[in-house]
């Protein structure tokens, strides 16, 4: 009875391992299954789904990001609307640069305040004083309050010498398509594909706004005005004014070539002449003190010799 029971456990046993194997092993391909390799082999490539999409985004963009956005909106309901409009319109200038907006930036910029203010804090509170912990903490809270606007700020300028600096060749470029009978339109793609700058940039952005459906000249002035830059709102006022007015485009686009070259120059002659002013710090800082140690350097000893003798 025994031996009976046991075989039976033990075929039990038995079944249930091959049950096992059996079940692990990987079921037979689909007709759908070869199709989609076959596509895939063949570069074609099957949609996924939302869930494949999202865990594949790297963790800035699934994590990161979105927190930063529900803070900005966040902050947005508390700041003031001219602080708000100051901001939009400098990141505007800057062509928001790594791709944030405005309330993503102050978002940043309030996390980067409080995580340096912590760092400050945790630093100080290392030497176990609380005065420098204080100062430690404060000087984090500063810095992360204010080093981001100022990074803004020189990005503004830097984008706006950029655009100030491609301006002239870019006419000049203009001029000579418009002049050889190219319309306006394709003298801006000759612009946007011959230069890799920041008005190049500009150009092709108002080129695929009027593709989209956008007014040519609506898009013009809001280039100009989005800019930032004098002399390139000046020469986009003129060409709305002939396009209104109906006159000649080459012959607006040769004068203003020629205003903006003279500008240039008139820019430089300036510059070089603040150069010798400039120069005078450095002068009276460095030069000025070196000569006076070689100059009395030798009188002060032997002033000092007599003078010790006596």
């Amino acid at each position: 009875m025994g031996t009976t029971v046991a075989a039976f456990l033990g075929l039990c046993a038995g079944g249930g391992v091959i049950a096992m194997l059996v079940g692990l092993r990987p079921a037979p391909p689909t007709d759908a299954d070869i199709v989609e390799t076959r596509l895939r082999l063949y570069g074609g490539s099957m949609p996924v789904s939302l869930a494949e999409l999202e865990l594949a985004a790297p963790l800035s963009q699934r994590i990161l990001m979105p927190t930063l956005h529900r803070i900005g909106r966040f902050l947005d309901k508390l700041m003031p609307a001219n602080v708000q409009q100051d901001l939009h319109r400098k990141m505007m200038l800057a062509s928001r640069p790594l791709g944030l907006s405005a309330a993503d930036f102050n978002a940043l910029r309030w996390v980067l305040t409080v995580f340096l203010g912590l760092v400050g804090l945790g630093v100080g509170a290392l030497t176990q004083n609380p005065i420098v912990a204080a100062g430690s903490a404060t000087l984090g809270t500063v810095l992360g309050l204010y080093l981001p606007i100022l990074w803004l700020n020189r990005l503004v300028r830097r984008r706006q010498r950029d655009l100030q600096g491609a301006l002239p060749d870019a006419m000049d470029l203009l001029t000579v398509t418009v002049e050889a009978g190219l319309g306006f339109d394709a003298a801006m793609a000759r612009v946007a594909e011959k230069y890799e700058n920041p008005l190049a940039s500009e150009f092709a952005r108002v080129l695929l706004e009027v593709r989209l459906g956008r007014p040519r000249l609506e898009a013009l002035d809001d280039m100009g005005r989005r800019c930032g830059v004098e002399d390139l709102h000046n020469f986009v006022q003129a060409v709305i004014q002939s396009e209104q007015m109906g006159s000649t485009i080459a012959k607006i686009l040769h004068v203003q070539s020629d205003e903006i070259r003279r500008k240039r120059f008139q820019k430089a002659q300036e510059r070089g002449a603040q150069a010798s002013l400039k120069m005078l710090l450095p002068m009276i800082g460095c030069i000025f003190p070196s000569l006076w140690v070689i100059l009395l350097g030798p009188a002060a000893v032997i002033v000092s010799e007599a003078l010790s003798k006596k």
